[in-house]
């Protein structure tokens, strides 16, 4: 893990360019705001440009920078990503997020995801205390590759902390601190595996009509062979054959077992490398009293343009 403590100064810095950067007006359309965040992004603190350009060189799994500025007059946790979306709530914390995230990728959404915004909302929401989302709460949420199911899928997967008085920790394990059996290894190597989207998604997503089986058999471990990347969730896959099945449960047992707790405070903003790293989050009653945990999202992609070729549309949004 890799962190960074920003300076009073650096921060004063940072305030500066996010006032500029909303005084523009690139936060009424969130597309545009993703371009025009790469265009202002060499605005940021030096030091804080050369620590992010390291880490994605890096590759590392989990990178941390402390100390982005809040609203001071921040408002109070909304009730769910549409009360959010709605109240256009936050969008300070939105411009400082996507300026550090545009250091290491382009971010993008999904049509099919918190209708198409790029920046999410994540925050319990009254009746979905239990759901496979991060709209959750009394539920844990099982380790997991952010959006497993897709070959457009995050490089990163950056949280910015806005509130999370109780201390509520992001769990993560890495695919290099799990010592798999050869067997099992072996076979998470092959195409044996079914991926799906997961209950975040609504509407029409590639495959879905057709059921498990519309899904290719595709890999569990994938990339260099001595230090393979990892995509899996339990939760939304599935193993084409007994051997495959047996590997997912070991795969998930191991990994909850080497997992590590994150706990973000506010104004931490944490990259989760989604290709090395999965993750979840602990269990936590909620209070809906505008002091729940709350948190900032985005998806990055260290090249944009596989959005592109995959949809054959010059947009940031993956097609429903």
């Amino acid at each position: 893990m890799r962190r960074l403590q920003l300076t009073e100064a650096e921060q004063g810095e940072m305030d500066t360019l996010v006032g500029r950067f909303l005084d523009a007006g690139h936060d009424w359309d969130p597309l545009v705001a993703a371009e025009a965040a790469t265009a202002a992004a060499p605005g940021l603190p030096l030091r804080l440009r050369e620590f992010l350009a390291g880490a994605r060189t890096a590759e590392s799994d989990i990178t941390v920078v402390s100390g982005i500025p809040l609203d001071p007059a921040l408002v109070p946790t909304p009730t769910g990503w549409e009360a959010a979306a709605k109240s256009a709530a936050g969008r300070r914390e939105e411009a400082a997020l996507l300026l550090c995230g545009s250091v290491m990728g382009d971010a993008f959404g999904w049509e099919s995801q918190q209708e198409g915004r790029i920046v999410h909302d994540i925050c319990p929401a009254p009746g979905m205390e239990s759901s496979l989302t991060s709209a959750s709460s009394e539920k844990t949420l099982s380790l997991h590759t952010e959006d497993v199911f897709h070959p457009c899928r995050a490089d990163y997967v950056a949280l910015l902390c806005l509130r999370n008085p109780d201390g509520v920790g992001t769990t993560v394990a890495s695919v290099e601190d799990v010592d798999l059996p050869a067997e099992v290894r072996g076979t998470l190597a092959e195409p044996r595996f079914r991926f799906f989207p997961d209950d975040s998604h609504s509407g029409p997503v590639p495959g879905r009509e057709g059921g498990p089986a519309a899904y290719p058999e595709e890999r569990v471990l994938f990339g260099p062979e001595h230090a393979p990347y990892l995509r899996f969730d339990v939760d939304f896959m599935a193993g084409a054959d007994v051997a495959a099945a047996e590997a997912v449960r070991v795969t998930d047992a191991l990994l909850r077992s080497s997992a590590g707790r994150v706990v973000l405070h506010p104004g931490d903003l944490v990259f989760i490398d989604n290709y090395k790293v999965v993750h979840g989050r602990d269990p936590f009653t909620p209070r809906y009293d505008g002091e729940d945990r709350w948190l900032k999202r985005v998806n990055l992609l260290r090249d944009v343009r596989r959005l592109y070729a995959q949809g054959r549309v010059r947009s940031r949004l993956v097609p429903a």
